[in-house]
């Protein structure tokens, strides 16, 4: 029996997800989430087998999340499903342990080729991810400059990058308005900017907006 944990904040992607794997695996027991707290509960109820994240969730970071999962459920295989294009995060998803990563414009039997893969203990990539994770291993030099941020400040750029203000950001993320002036800093250094239009810039240019 499989045990599987869809975490998404829209419930027709996990309502259909769920149909798809219960299609395949009818004795299959699934739990649902959609947010980052929830996540963190639900993480804890069983031993998974699968978790299918998001990683643009409501009350925090899915790659937070993603690091969390591997931490609570190391024997769970985690397969990213998200609207975020595959070039600009899934080398960031598969370095914090993620064993896939798809985008919601993926064909359902795609889906399940993926789900197969990584429940057997491998790694799915799709061609034009493997394509261009060939071509940076290629150039290390080519590397882009946000793959050096942490998840935190990720989503610290987001949400500058969204027009947010400090004091908003700081009570999005928990933390006090100074963190967010010491995370903002740091990920200026990190892109060779200075001010929050040259940060919202180069978010826009990168699709690290959404």
């Amino acid at each position: 029996m499989k045990r599987c944990l869809l975490i998404d904040d829209h419930e027709i992607v996990r309502r259909g997800v769920r149909q798809l794997l219960a299609e395949v695996w009818p004795d299959a027991e699934f739990g649902e989430a959609a947010g980052v707290a929830a996540g963190r509960e639900w993480l804890l109820r069983a031993d998974w087998d699968l978790v299918l994240l998001d990683i643009n969730l409501p009350g925090g970071n899915g790659f937070e999340l993603l690091a969390e999962a591997r931490q609570r459920c190391p024997g769970a295989a985690v397969l990213v499903l998200s609207a975020y294009p595959e070039e600009e995060f899934a080398t960031r998803a598969f370095k914090l342990g993620a064993a896939g990563y798809l985008t919601k414009a993926s064909l359902a039997d795609e889906m399940l080729l993926a789900v197969r893969r990584v429940l057997a203990g491998g790694k799915y990539v799709s061609a034009a991810l493997a394509q261009h994770l060939a071509a940076a291993l290629g150039d290390s030099h080519g590397q882009a400059l946000h793959e050096a941020l942490s998840p935190r400040e990720l989503e610290v750029l987001r949400q500058v990058a969204q027009g947010r203000s400090a004091r908003e950001i700081a009570a999005a993320l928990s933390v006090s308005e100074s963190t967010v002036g010491t995370y903002r800093s740091r990920i200026a250094d990190k892109l060779r900017v200075s001010t929050n239009v040259e940060l919202t810039r180069y978010a826009l240019q990168h699709g690290l907006d959404r």
